[in-house]
């Protein structure tokens, strides 16, 4: 039986889709679905029954795929440990990030990775914090890094470091006077959003929740997908909004922006995303670890 074969098969029974699987081991779908139609072959049964455009998995195909992640575990695992033992530093990682950390916070940290790594491949994709988490558990990449709290049992989720929101205003609005700004007074002002999915979307909403007011209630302007369209829409006077600290600090020493603190703080952490059974190569957890230690020491000191 190819590992090919085992491989296509566990990855369609992972995400029980033909198309999302062939973008994941970038083959077209008439070859992922020539590569199950053999091993349906061979094993003399269906493993996928196929309804209404969906796919689901036989009784069959679910011990199949009990195996087929087994033995996919354990080729990676033994190619790893023939890595580790002839010292070898190559091969390809996928992370993924939110918008926040990816466009501020990775290029400094892919960086100096591939400085120490310089055989190492690392694939970078960036969106939401929903769209991230959804490529983790879809086995699409190695790590996630995101800035929204997850929920999904299935996945290894670990805190990392804390980040600061402030609200972000043009030069000469009303709020500029204020030292801190009250939840209450981000309801009386025209409000620039983040997209439904962004984790900073999310971290706003539970915040006014908590003091008793509803993300609703915000005059929303605008919604937009990215900090820097954000940042824009705020130097064009469109309204205020809520950011990260540390995307501002340019704007802020040019005098384009003025930044004020949120009455009470509003802090949250970022989220290192990994799936809680695969096997994790000697590579994927250098990528890891390296990260950790280079967000702890950019990390600002919110002890003050």
């Amino acid at each position: 039986m190819a590992d090919r074969r085992m491989q296509v098969f566990h990855t369609v029974a992972s995400v029980l889709s033909f198309t999302r699987a062939g973008e994941i081991l970038h083959m077209t779908q008439p070859a992922i679905t020539h590569q199950i139609r053999r091993l349906e072959e061979e094993l003399d049964t269906r493993l996928f029954d196929r309804t209404n455009n969906r796919i689901s998995l036989t009784e069959a195909g679910e011990q199949v795929q009990s195996y087929a992640a087994r033995i996919v575990g354990l080729h990676e695992e033994m190619a790893e440990t023939v890595k580790a033992m002839t010292g070898a530093h190559t091969g390809l990682v996928t992370l993924g990030a939110s918008t926040t950390i990816g466009e501020y916070m990775l290029p400094g940290l892919l960086g100096e990775f591939r400085r120490g790594f310089p055989d190492v491949q690392v694939r970078l994709t960036v969106a939401n914090t929903d769209a991230i988490v959804a490529m983790v558990a879809d086995n699409a990449i190695d790590l996630g890094i995101v800035e929204g709290e997850v929920n999904n049992q299935a996945l290894r989720v670990e805190s990392c470091v804390s980040d600061e929101l402030v609200v972000l205003m043009p030069p000469g609005h009303p709020l500029a006077e204020s030292a801190h700004i009250d939840p209450a007074l981000l309801l009386e002002h025209e409000f620039i959003q983040r997209e439904v999915g962004s984790g900073t979307r999310s971290v706003i909403a539970q915040w006014l929740q908590d003091v008793g007011l509803d993300e609703s209630r915000l005059d929303c302007a605008v919604e937009l997908g990215s900090t820097e369209a954000i940042k824009g829409a705020v130097q064009a006077e469109l309204g205020i909004s809520v950011v990260s600290r540390a995307t501002i600090a340019k704007e802020e020493s040019l005098g384009l922006v003025v930044v004020r603190p949120l009455r009470p703080c509003l802090m949250r952490s970022f989220y290192f995303v990994r799936q809680r059974h695969k096997f994790r190569s000697n590579l994927m957890e250098q990528l890891f670890n390296f990260s950790r230690q280079h967000l702890e020491q950019g990390a600002p000191d919110h002890r003050q």
